[in-house]
């Protein structure tokens, strides 16, 4: 089955790269040292539609679909991993959003996420809850017109820098994932707090954080969607979340592939390139193929998700996360090989590919859960 991007698709990609190539690469050392957020970037990547182009038109977004979306993650990591996810994760719940926020909540929010005026988070994590989301402890019970939320969420991207948040807790304890609700929760709210994650392996530039609620309220027009259907609302972004992460590790496997071919073409042993060597140049063949193939299902996968057909959306989805992010790892191990001793120091790029790949195989549910995903769809 043939997934050949269209002309527009194929201009958003070049536009992209020739972002990546004249913004974000030749910082992304400083920004992976530093471990500085990225905020001059982000807002100048929203001028081009790359933040959140999910977000309509209506509410000054591109409205793009999920392809040309995935095509945009893909490109962002290829450029770099850290500064990439800064940007392609600035929109974040604002799927949730679009889909079951109020007119006020869109209007009110969603114009200033695509213009890099505003970031936004989604809460889900917890300390003792990552896979198990039906496990949250974080409690919002209702007091006349307001929400009071306590609790704590682990391992919130931008949870340092979002303006607002979409914050999960539940609101009937003891009915499980039956009792989870979602709340559109300003990040200048008394009773917030965030506290950053600094001792990362990678993507050094992309904020992290633990989340703190302590009696914190909200009004109770403020539920995104119903009360006690948040989990329910959620499950309709999972395929969403787990094609961008395919994406991201297309990104970074690609780049692992650019560095390896130009470094095999400059590097010399024995009186010739490296590159002229058959090791050489069967793992990198391998390397390219893998790539190839992460990227085919992906694209499939994302073109599955627009389809509607749930299930179908589901396994492809988890397959394309699982076999893009495993492949990125591997893929990102072999371009460190191919410099020998110079990839494993910061003089070249390779060893931080090598950390930024491995944070894909745990986010947006770790690839034992996407095996059980995909058992479950055909067994």
């Amino acid at each position: 089955m043939s997934f050949q991007l269209t002309a527009e698709q194929e201009a958003i990609r070049q536009a992209v790269r020739e972002f990546g190539e004249q913004e974000i690469r030749p910082v992304a050392r400083e920004f992976d040292e530093s471990r500085e957020y990225p905020e001059t970037i982000r807002k100048q990547a929203a001028k081009y539609d790359f933040v959140a182009p999910n977000i309509p038109e209506k509410y000054g977004g591109a409205g793009l679909d999920l392809l040309s979306t995935a095509v945009i993650t893909e490109e962002l990591w290829r450029a770099d991993a850290g500064i990439g996810s800064a940007i392609s994760s600035a929109g974040f719940g604002t799927a949730m959003l679009i889909r079951y926020g109020d007119e006020w909540m869109k209007e009110g929010w969603l114009p200033k996420i695509a213009g890099g005026e505003a970031v936004s988070a989604s809460a889900i994590s917890e300390p003792a809850h990552g896979s198990n989301v039906a496990g949250m402890e974080t409690r919002a019970v209702r007091d006349d017109d307001e929400w009071v939320i306590d609790g704590n969420k682990m391992w919130i991207t931008n949870g340092n820098v979002a303006d607002v948040a979409i914050v999960m807790a539940k609101t009937d304890p003891d009915a499980g994932h039956r009792g989870i609700t979602a709340f559109l929760v300003p990040t200048d709210t008394p009773g917030f707090t965030a506290h950053k994650i600094d001792n990362k392996l990678g993507i050094h530039a992309s904020d992290l954080a633990e989340l703190t609620f302590d009696e914190l309220r909200i009004p109770a027009e403020n539920v995104v969607g119903e009360v006690d259907k948040g989990f329910y609302q959620l499950m309709n972004f999972f395929a969403h979340g787990r094609v961008s992460v395919a994406s991201q590790a297309l990104g970074v496997a690609q780049a692992a592939v650019d560095e390896a071919i130009a470094y095999a073409n400059e590097r010399e042993q024995f009186d010739q390139p490296i590159s002229q060597f058959q090791a050489i140049r069967h793992k990198i063949a391998d390397m390219a193929t893998s790539v190839e193939a992460a990227r085919s299902l992906n694209y499939r996968a994302a073109t599955a998700v627009e389809s509607g057909d749930d299930d179908i959306a589901a396994k492809f989805a988890s397959m394309a996360k699982l076999f893009a992010s495993e492949q990125s790892v591997r893929v990102a191990d072999e371009g460190l090989q191919v410099h020998g001793g110079a990839g494993y120091v910061t003089d070249h790029p390779a060893e931080r590919f090598y950390r930024d790949a491995r944070i894909t195989k745990i986010y947006e549910g770790t690839s034992e859960i996407q095996k059980n995903i995909i058992a479950d769809r055909l067994l």
